[in-house]
């Protein structure tokens, strides 16, 4: 066992001296070591429950002949980190979190771990830390949390961006402040992931897709007893993965990404899952370009209309069959490769083989999708030569083709301040820059200015690109991670105000309608801005960080 240099041997009397002042016992110690990262916290709704997820594994991998050994790791609030400041720290904690994994795996001589976060980039950050270290693992998150409920409206749901659009409602008058005290005190009623098919539950659905995750992880809700019982499994099949040495980069290879991509695509996820795919193939040595997303988008149907894009929620995909259903629905189509291996021990095709849509509105059939292509779509022209990333499933089909004068902005605070103060006009193309992973620097979610151009009833009519990124929340003719960002001299940085800009989401283009001749005109005198953050960890990733096509990976 790996655990034996820390436990076996005379020489090791020191280090079994240490275990036995926690209270282990020798008849514990000749047990495999099973680390188990814990992302508790009481400032997150999808991690405050966390512990009693922690003490299921924990009573898994005892009963089945481990030791479990619980340590924590960091996480951030997306929700709670909108829109100011914070922010900036969202995507550069993922980083953190998969370097803390690292360092308590290796230092600690772990046999095999189990993987416990629930939100935005505690999520990939803990998988990345999978297949870099490539120990026996899995992963078990908190749940989603359910949908709320609309008192004004029978049975109406909401959720938390439900709250974020009433905000842009109460600006331009559509709303009074005391319905938004409503919604707000009824969208989000118990813990775990936000209600739809946002980052975080984009993220728990693509670890049971790509296999590191046992089936139902990423749906069965976090309030609901099936979600212990699937801890409890959790802990004893790590001891089956360590007892077979089966580990994530036999797991994770590139068929299991292009599985991970092809539901990602028939579900309408995040566009951040573009981003931390990218990162975690890089830590399992998988090439996963930018090519891949329009590649797999074209012949993957959109199946499933979850919030923001529709009415349904993640308990809905999960009462519809969850995800092994949407795998045994593209299955039928060719489009899943069944013999990839799974951490349940068995392959796709195995673990599918008994399932089935319960649900033919929540999980449409192949041949009558929501639309024919998948939810996301990577745009490339003069604005965007490396690309950026949009979700096309939530764009409004009179958004899809727009040619608009550009409104420039060099910080989401700025914009936000024109949108709310009403100063956007009908047509516009807000253009939002220095947000990139460089620029920002971290690369912030801006879910405050969609959100209020939704709320506001312009997302037929206005459209936002960005170097930064989008909340899974988002929708509309929202469009982020342009590459090359703004503050590497990508082209983003020369737009001027009234500058028309064309978005074709069809034919995958962008383009910024001035000649080559004035663009390199205007990038020949640009210069490099001062960084907004000149100490601390931020500027250390602002540094070193890879750009968003690259999966704003730490180089």
């Amino acid at each position: 066992m790996i655990s034996d240099a820390v436990k076996k041997g005379i020489e090791r009397a020191p280090h079994r001296a240490l275990f036995k002042a926690m209270g282990y016992t020798d008849k514990e110690l000749v047990r495999p070591l099973i680390g188990i990262a814990n992302s508790a916290n009481e400032i997150i709704p999808g991690h405050v429950h966390l512990d009693k997820i922690v003490d299921a594994v924990k009573a898994g991998v005892y009963m089945a002949g481990g030791l479990p050994i619980v340590f924590g790791t960091i996480g951030v609030c997306d929700g709670i980190a909108m829109n100011h400041e914070g922010m900036k720290y969202s995507l550069a904690s993922r980083e953190v979190i998969a370097d803390s994994v690292e360092i308590m795996a290796r230092s600690h001589a772990f046999d095999g771990l189990v993987l416990v976060p629930n939100c935005d980039k505690i999520i990939p950050g803990m998988v990345m830390a999978a297949a870099r270290l490539d120990l026996p693992a899995v992963v078990i998150s908190g749940g989603p949390m359910l949908a709320g409920r609309d008192p004004e409206k029978k049975d109406g749901r909401i959720d938390l961006i439900t709250v974020f659009e009433a905000v842009g409602a109460v600006r331009s008058g559509k709303m009074s402040a005391e319905a938004l005290t409503v919604i707000e005190n009824e969208a989000c009623p118990t813990c775990g992931s936000c209600a739809g098919m946002f980052t975080a539950n984009s993220m728990n659905c693509l670890t049971e897709a790509i296999g590191i995750a046992m089936p139902g992880n990423g749906t069965i809700p976090a309030v609901m007893a099936g979600r212990i019982r699937l801890a409890k499994d959790t802990g004893i099949q790590i001891m089956h993965l360590v007892q077979k040495n089966i580990t994530p980069r036999q797991v994770m290879n590139e068929e299991a990404f292009i599985n991970a991509l092809t539901v990602d695509m028939a579900l309408g996820c995040s566009t951040n899952t573009v981003l931390h795919l990218a990162a975690i193939a890089r830590e399992a040595g998988v090439d996963l370009g930018l090519d891949k997303v329009n590649e797999i988008s074209s012949r993957t149907p959109n199946l499933c209309h979850l919030s923001p894009a529709g009415k349904h929620h993640v308990e809905d995909l999960d009462r519809a069959g969850g995800i092994q259903a949407v795998l045994k629905e593209l299955s039928t189509a060719g489009l899943i490769h069944e013999r990839c291996l799974t951490v349940t021990g068995k392959s796709v095709g195995e673990n599918i083989r008994k399932s089935s849509v319960k649900d033919q509105d929540v999980i449409r059939p192949h041949g009558a999708p929501y639309r024919p292509e998948g939810g996301l779509a990577v745009l490339y022209g003069n604005l965007a030569p490396r690309g950026c990333v949009v979700k096309q499933s939530a764009v409004c089909r009179e958004m899809l083709r727009h040619e608009g004068p550009a409104r420039v902005f060099d910080s989401e605070e700025g914009a936000t301040e024109a949108i709310m103060g009403g100063r956007i006009k009908k047509g516009e193309v807000i253009v939002i820059r220095y947000e990139g992973p460089k620029g920002g620097p971290g690369m912030r979610e801006m879910l405050t200015p969609t959100s209020a151009i939704a709320g506001m009833g312009l997302e037929a009519e206005v459209a936002l690109i960005t170097d930064g990124r989008f909340s899974g929340g988002t929708r509309g003719a929202s469009i982020g991670h342009v590459s090359p960002e703004a503050m590497d001299g990508g082209p983003i940085a020369a737009v001027e105000d009234g500058d028309l800009i064309a978005i074709d989401i069809p034919r995958k283009k962008i383009d910024v309608k001035i000649t080559e001749e004035d663009l390199r005109r205007r990038l020949s005198r640009w210069k490099r801005p001062e960084p907004k953050i000149s100490s601390g960890y931020l500027y250390r990733y602002a540094q070193k960080v890879s750009s968003a096509d690259e999966g704003a990976v730490l180089m």
